[in-house]
């Protein structure tokens, strides 16, 4: 089991019962939980040494939904929390104070519609010096429409996913086996590159659905796709990324 697919599985398995049927027909819990990781991963701001992520998340829901968990919102909250934590530490995001979910109602989403908005706020002034400055208001809402009512976690088991997916720097073939992978100079990168014109956390390569797609995390020299300057592109097999003075090709396998 990936360790994706146990954070998940262990999220699902908190909202079993009152949680669960509460939600069955709307809003998921694993979903809420889901996207709230995304926001974090959306979110990110790279300093010197770290790689701080939002502290404050607002989930928008709609009267009917935010209605189903009445009297066990306090509770849903700490849980989301709970599993925001263990996300950045995967990931091995900073976070300028333990993260906090609130929820608000909004009157113009459906039933089965959620938002949510993020916001980096340091505890005090100058806490953290190297961290980004507090923001004064949330950022824009990101809008989501629950799917079906599935077994969400069980999609998510990166085993279960077709193919196999490279990164090839000349002799060196390596295979990418998450679903986001830093590539960069420094060794806490997933694809560590050996080369002074890469930065220490350069790019990322990340699944979003069934494409993978490469993204400038804010580097000094940048990143070329096929002779292309871009900040983010999706990638097709054959690919060539240049990141200093290295070149990747993209390799991916059906199976």
């Amino acid at each position: 089991m990936t360790v994706l697919r146990s954070i998940e599985a262990k999220i699902e398995a908190l909202f079993e019962g009152v949680f669960g049927r509460a939600f069955r027909a709307n809003v998921q819990p694993v979903e809420l939980a889901r996207k709230l990781g995304k926001e974090m991963d959306d979110h990110r701001s790279i300093s010197v040494s770290r790689v701080y992520v939002p502290n404050e998340y607002t989930i928008y829901l709609s009267p009917a939904d935010r209605a189903q968990f009445e009297g066990y919102e306090d509770k849903l909250c700490g849980e989301l929390e709970d599993y925001l934590v263990e996300h950045a530490s995967r990931e091995r995001y900073a976070l300028l104070s333990p993260p906090k979910v609130q929820f608000e109602t909004d009157d113009d989403l459906d039933m089965g519609q959620f938002g949510i908005a993020t916001r980096m706020v340091q505890p005090e002034p100058g806490a953290e010096p190297d961290a980004p400055p507090s923001e004064p208001a949330p950022g824009l809402t990101q809008i989501y429409q629950s799917g079906p009512p599935t077994a969400p976690a069980a999609a998510l088991d990166l085993e279960s996913l077709d193919g196999r997916v490279f990164l090839v720097n000349g002799g060196d073939r390596r295979e990418v086996t998450t679903e986001r992978a830093v590539i960069g100079r420094s060794r806490e990168c997933e694809v560590q590159i050996a080369d002074p014109n890469v930065s220490r956390q350069h790019a990322e390569l990340r699944r979003e659905g069934d494409t993978y797609v490469i993204i400038d995390l804010g580097s000094t020299n940048g990143i070329e796709v096929n002779g292309r300057r871009v900040k983010r592109a999706a990638l097709e097999p054959g690919d060539r990324i240049a990141l200093g003075q290295t070149e990747l090709v993209f390799e991916r396998e059906t199976a």
